[in-house]
């Protein structure tokens, strides 16, 4: 009974140092991809920005390989489970590169071949300015006409006694 309880022991300790092990990683990654970030915040030279956040991008797969490794206890299964969770995985991260990336070529090409989309954008707003100042002096023209009418109709009004 005493031999069982030894390996039982034993392997209890080998379990407990491959998580300290698992820990000490994750956290070493979790502080290595905080201080590249604030590192980061500061920079202005957008190819080293690039690839810092390439290498935090990095780092971010290596927590979820060790997070699905070891806490999702996938490190010991069969290799075709291990695939059955993994290819969809990545079927579902290009998908979304994939509608990022088009999505960004459309506004692009939007924006640069479709010239009647900017022929109609700047027509729109000098048309504006222009209807605008052309309106504000008709209503300026019409305001001192008004306004000259109103005199003259007041001057010439035949004063009315009050009737008691």
């Amino acid at each position: 009974m005493s031999h069982s309880h030894s390996d039982q022991e034993a392997h209890n300790a080998e379990a407990m140092a491959e998580i300290k092990k698992v820990t000490i990683i994750l956290s070493v990654f979790t502080i290595v991809e905080l201080i590249l970030g604030f590192w980061m915040i500061g920079m202005t030279s957008a190819v080293l920005k690039l690839t810092i956040k390439g290498t935090i991008v990095i780092l971010m797969m290596a927590k979820a390989f060790y997070i699905v490794a070891y806490f999702m206890h996938l490190k010991h299964e069969v290799k075709n489970l291990i695939m059955t969770i993994v290819v969809p995985l990545l079927l579902f991260v290009w998908f979304i590169g994939a509608f990022l990336w088009d999505g960004s070529s459309f506004r692009n090409l939007r924006n640069n071949y479709n010239p009647y989309f900017k022929e109609q954008a700047t027509i729109k707003v000098e048309k504006k300015v222009e209807e605008r100042k052309a309106t504000d002096a008709k209503h300026e023209a019409a305001a001192t006409k008004h306004e000259t009418v109103e005199t003259t109709h007041e001057a010439t009004k035949p004063e009315v006694e009050p009737y008691y």
